[in-house]
């Protein structure tokens, strides 16, 4: 799995929980009836750009009583497989009382991190994705073979955290389906031992902005993909302009704020910096769509000016707080004056475009020399014959 800086998006959960793609990471504690049940929302990447295994562990910890039911929902392309195992893991201890929930995808580091719950339900359109682990690393023949043998080892750990949920399983098959990088639609999980039950499907965008990750592997069904790569369509200007129904007026506002976080979603994707996406949704409000795109070129800029300065963290909060080119500059300055650790001053000249030409060095002409040495020789001949005893 793609290893990635550590940054976390958390939002506290509404009394109710509808599915919002825009919301990666959230988890909470609901009572009814006398019976409380903490639910938790895995949407998005495992580590990195999502949620750790770290904050997720606090987050649990802080809530958990010890006896409610816990209920795990993913929607996720994976991530970082060591986050995976230890999320894996934690609700391993929660014995019984844990089931995960596929809502859609979970796939890689999160089909990982879900077989860890005692019981597994996953809705009639989701899918279970399993794959062997890749990373990226440079080094010498050593150094490489020493990471095929820590790849070696972590596909060991993967094939255990699947027999973990079934014991059963053929473990030949297994590892075929991990080599050949499988996805595997509800009905094919439940009879493989993976999943327990087939809940109901729900309508719900796998990953929303994730189309560009997913593209790395190798056997993406193309439905998924399609989905995840789907446009908003621009409305025609010749047609006459939807009269909005008086009686269901917020009916039109929470279309409208759909496709405008969709198109932030989707651009923040294709820039890289979907990392934004709940920073950009927060301080645009989702007004309109020119304030929403004035948004999004504003945070392309803040976003190059956090990591020029090697404070690429920093763009989370400058573009939450609607912060301009010139106010970013000013925060970064001051940060990096006030840390004492200095910062890095290119002055040297670009190169002139009338750049006078480089001198360059001639090899010895030997003939050139034996015609010097003869025209010497011939000189000195002439000097002695003219010479007086």
């Amino acid at each position: 799995m793609k290893p990635l800086m550590p940054f976390r998006i958390f939002n506290k959960a509404k009394t109710a929980l509808p599915v919002e793609d825009q919301h990666w990471y959230r988890i909470k504690a609901e009572t009814q009836a006398e019976q409380t049940t903490i639910e938790i929302y895995i949407y998005g990447e495992i580590g990195g750009w999502g949620i750790t295994a770290n904050q997720f562990i606090q987050d649990l910890k802080a809530l958990d009583d010890g006896v409610s039911p816990v209920v795990v929902a993913f929607n996720t392309i994976g991530g970082d497989l060591f986050d995976g195992l230890a999320i894996h893991n934690a609700l391993s201890r929660l014995g019984e009382r844990c089931t995960a929930r596929i809502d859609a995808l979970a796939a890689s580091a999160g089909s990982v991190a879900a077989c860890g719950a005692h019981r597994m339900v996953m809705a009639s359109n989701a899918m279970l994705m399993i794959h062997n682990p890749w990373t990226y690393t440079a080094g010498d023949a050593e150094d490489l073979r020493k990471v095929a043998d820590v790849l070696d080892q972590t596909l060991e750990a993967i094939i255990a955290a699947y027999k973990a949920k079934s014991p059963d399983i053929d473990d030949a098959e297994l590892r075929r389906m991990v080599n050949a990088e499988t996805w595997l639609t509800a009905q094919e999980a439940l009879a493989l031992g993976l999943a327990d039950e087939i809940g109901n499907g729900v309508e719900v965008k796998a990953c929303l902005g994730q189309g560009a990750a997913m593209q790395r592997y190798r056997q993406t069904p193309k439905a998924l993909l399609d989905q995840l790569n789907a446009v908003v369509p621009e409305p025609d200007p010749t047609d006459p302009p939807a009269q909005p129904d008086p009686e269901d007026p917020p009916s039109s506002d929470v279309t409208n704020s759909a496709k405008l976080a969709l198109m932030i979603t989707q651009a923040c994707a294709k820039a890289g910096i979907s990392n934004l996406v709940e920073s950009l949704i927060a301080s645009t409000k989702l007004a309109d769509e020119a304030t929403v795109q004035a948004a999004i070129t504003q945070a392309k800029s803040v976003r190059d000016l956090c990591v020029a300065a090697r404070l690429p963290e920093l763009a989370v909060e400058f573009v939450k707080a609607g912060l301009d080119k010139q106010a970013v500059q000013a925060r970064l300055f001051d940060k990096l004056v006030s840390s004492g650790k200095g910062f890095e001053i290119d002055n040297s000249l670009p190169p002139a475009d009338d750049e006078p030409e480089k001198v360059k060095a001639q090899l010895p002409n030997p003939s050139s020399i034996w015609s010097a040495r003869r025209q010497a020789t011939a000189g000195k001949s002439n000097s002695s014959k003219g010479a007086r005893p």
